[in-house]
């Protein structure tokens, strides 16, 4: 997962619901995969720092396929999604991509991916959430190669001599918040305060934790005003008008030596926290200080944001075979685990979580547990512009400049005129 991805880091279904749309998914699709090894060249385009590491990773791959040249182009990630449609609109496609959640609405909505073979995966091997990240109509345009969802994540040590354990409500979450002032730290919590869509994306978890959601039940109506999104970011909001957290900091690149420091001693993060605090303090610091669980609480329970990439392929491609056979072998246990182990990138694939490199690591039990019911953000072809309208508009909020009803009232109608696009 590239830098940009990792660091700043939809509607959620009922279960029945879901189980549906994945059912349906694995119904219509292309004539399946066979088992003959590769052929041809394999063009792939990846963004960011996992092209460093691709390479070397398919080594076995290519082995088992000899007669497979891949070809791989990495593109920075802040230019992936542009280079991607000006080939799509060109016809000069690679053959398969990987793509991120936050913009694989508006980049499947070209039409330009090819349906998920038959018998090529089984969704059920997927995190539910991760996997319907891909689809539309009821068909899987993409399969997922990993994912992640937030946690709370927290300065152990002052929990501690504070005699409190992790929060598991919003009312609980204030008061740790104001006992990890009592014991030194700045601020008892952070929030993202980069006011963009990132911003968006986290208001859209505690929107499902009051009960709400930012698109209707059947995703054909915005519903950013409700009065359950109301009283998401109200809570939110008085994080910051409390005192409890900064709205001037940290940046996200800054978490670390303020969460160090013990200017802040909570965050809402995803799982990569732990490894840049273990670069930055060493693997002994942070088994005493860093402690995870899930994200506290709302009225209709807890939610994470969610984060996923996924392995998508290019109709207009010229080895679609070859393609899926890869997508195939990313995505298997094994092949998943090993890529965690070179990366770092979570798997997708629910079963590679059992190997005792992810299970035997107590930090990652409260993101197994919220993967389970992580929720994505709208996927929607204009939710760039709706999320960033939003997450701008939120610093006003979290600055006392207007009420959370007045700003989502204005979102509703700068969404409603936006549309919900293709």
């Amino acid at each position: 997962m590239s830098l940009k991805r990792l660091v700043r880091a939809a509607a959620f279904f009922t279960a029945t619901a879901l189980t549906a749309s994945l059912g349906l998914a694995a119904g219509a699709s292309a004539a399946a995969i066979g088992d003959a090894p590769a052929t041809g060249a394999l063009q792939i385009w990846i963004g960011g720092a996992e092209g460093d590491k691709l390479p070397a990773f398919l080594a076995d791959f290519e082995k088992a396929n000899p007669d497979l040249k891949v070809q791989i182009t990495q593109i920075p990630s802040e230019q992936f999604d542009a280079k991607l449609l000006t080939a799509i609109a060109a016809g000069t496609v690679p053959d398969i991509v990987r793509l991120y959640s936050q913009s694989q609405a508006s980049l499947m909505a070209t039409d330009a991916f090819a349906p998920v073979p038959e018998g090529l995966v089984k969704a059920d091997d997927f995190f539910a959430s991760a996997y319907e990240t891909n689809v539309r109509d009821g068909v899987a345009y993409g399969v997922p190669w990993d994912a992640y969802a937030t946690m709370f994540q927290y300065r152990k040590d002052l929990a501690e001599k504070a005699g409190l354990s992790a929060p598991k409500t919003w009312e609980e979450l204030k008061t740790f918040a104001k006992a990890m002032k009592d014991q030194g730290a700045t601020w008892g919590f952070s929030a993202d305060v980069g006011y963009d869509i990132y911003n968006a994306q986290g208001l859209n978890e505690f929107a499902y934790q009051a009960g709400g959601g930012f698109l209707s039940a059947d995703r054909k109506q915005w519903t950013i005003n409700s009065e359950a999104n109301i009283k998401a970011l109200e809570f939110w909001g008085s994080l910051f008008t409390e005192g409890l957290a900064s709205p001037d900091g940290p940046k996200f690149l800054d978490t670390v030596p303020w969460f160090t420091s013990g200017e802040i001693a909570s965050k809402d993060i995803g799982p990569w926290f732990e490894g840049w605090l273990v670069q930055a303090n060493g693997q002994d610091w942070v088994t005493a200080k860093l402690a995870t669980a899930p994200m506290p609480a709302g009225p209709a329970g807890s939610f994470s944001a969610l984060g996923s990439g996924s392995l998508a392929v290019l109709k207009d491609g010229k080895n679609p075979d070859a393609a899926w056979k890869l997508v195939r072998y990313l995505t298997q246990p094994d092949t998943q685990l090993a890529w965690y182990k070179a990366f770092g990138s979570l798997p997708a694939v629910k079963a590679a979580w059992n190997d005792p490199a992810i299970a035997g690591n107590p930090l990652l039990d409260a993101e197994r547990q919220a993967l389970q019911t992580a929720v994505d953000i709208p996927q929607v072809t204009t939710w760039n512009q709706v999320g960033t309208y939003m997450g701008q508009q939120m610093e006003l909020v979290a600055r006392g400049q207007a009420t959370a009803k007045q700003v989502l009232d204005d979102v509703q109608a700068f969404a409603e005129s936006a549309g919900l696009g293709k």
